[in-house]
């Protein structure tokens, strides 16, 4: 099957080239796609976008007059797609529907562990001869109470993690985990959680009930001095009133590998360039803030999984067999 992978770069070429084995006909572009470029999916009848892509009502309307019938993500999440709108076009849309939840998960805890001791700000130290230890004095994880907000595949993974290294586990979802539930982690309130939790990590999807999850109300909520992780979806945190929490001292530390509005940054080199986005421009002043550019899933593990799945969702399409990766709408 011909498809065009959209956003990509070198490592998606390695890594799927060597899952298709030259079973399909895969042509790379490091054109993001969208109602602007859209045009590039000419001749296409799969596309394979990534998470910066733009797939939208009015782009899917283009690309399926081009003649694109199969959108494979390469991606878990799918909320860069609209999906009624894809089916309203008669294209199908297939994810891959986990890779390595572990990958995440630890990325989690050593964004944790580098806020915590402030390994970067000691890296930097010694770099300049510094070996003065005043300003990175840290606490002990364990027999700290640390809340997983959201225990699906990664945040199970998290909780494992955790739990080996003596940390009390608290969980909000609206289904428990028997895996956490073995652990035991203990299921309360997102409000308790909040409010009893050292350390805060966000797993969830982004829907529209989880987005700004966590605003001003649920931010005062939290223990003076608090961290807060999130390596899940950005616009589960408002940046407003993230800045405020943060401005007032009330947050003790941050860690992003997504951001609300990364978009127009992420998986870009914007190295000459002057980023005009005066929010994220803010959270990069405060030394207690980390920021990176949604990597948590880039390990060699999870990039194997990830072409795998494409391929074999190739595979499954091109010759009409049942999927359990598709994606449709809940209406």
């Amino acid at each position: 099957m011909r498809c065009l992978v959209t956003s990509a770069r070198p490592y998606d070429q390695q890594f799927l080239s060597a899952a298709n084995n030259g079973r399909h006909e895969l042509v790379f572009t490091e054109t993001t796609l969208n109602a602007e470029t859209a045009f590039i999916a000419q001749g296409y009848p799969a596309l394979c976008p990534f998470v910066d892509d733009t797939l939208d009502a009015k782009t899917l309307e283009i690309i399926a007059r081009l003649g694109t019938k199969l959108l494979v993500l390469r991606s878990t999440g799918f909320n860069h797609v609209d999906i009624p709108a894809a089916e309203k076009q008669d294209i199908t849309v297939m994810r891959v529907r986990d890779y390595s939840p572990c990958a995440v998960a630890e990325y989690a805890v050593g964004l944790m562990l580098t806020l915590n001791r402030h390994l970067h700000k000691a890296y930097n130290r010694v770099r300049d001869g510094n070996f003065l230890l005043d300003g990175l004095l840290g606490f002990d994880m364990h027999g700290k109470t640390v809340g997983i907000v959201g225990t699906g595949k990664i945040g199970a993974a998290l909780a494992r993690i955790l739990h080996g290294m003596g940390c009390h586990l608290l969980a909000y979802d609206i289904t428990p985990n028997p895996d956490c539930q073995e652990l035991g982690v203990a299921y309360v309130s997102l409000e308790e959680l909040l409010t009893k939790s050292r350390i805060v990590s966000l797993h969830l999807p982004l829907l529209p009930e989880t987005r700004h999850l966590m605003n001003a109300e649920r931010f005062a909520l939290m223990p003076n001095g608090a961290m807060l992780i999130n390596t899940s979806r950005g616009p589960l945190i408002d940046t407003t009133a993230l800045i405020a929490a943060l401005k007032s001292r009330h947050l003790g530390a941050v860690g992003l590998d997504v951001y609300e509005e990364e978009a127009d940054l992420y998986f870009k080199d914007h190295c000459d360039d002057i980023i005009c986005d005066d929010s994220f421009e803010r959270l990069l002043t405060f030394p207690n803030v980390i920021i990176t550019g949604h990597q948590a899933f880039f390990t060699s593990e999870a990039l194997t999984t990830i072409a795998r799945t494409t391929i074999q969702n190739l595979d499954d399409y091109s010759d009409g067999k049942d999927n359990p990766n598709c994606v449709r709408s809940k209406g």
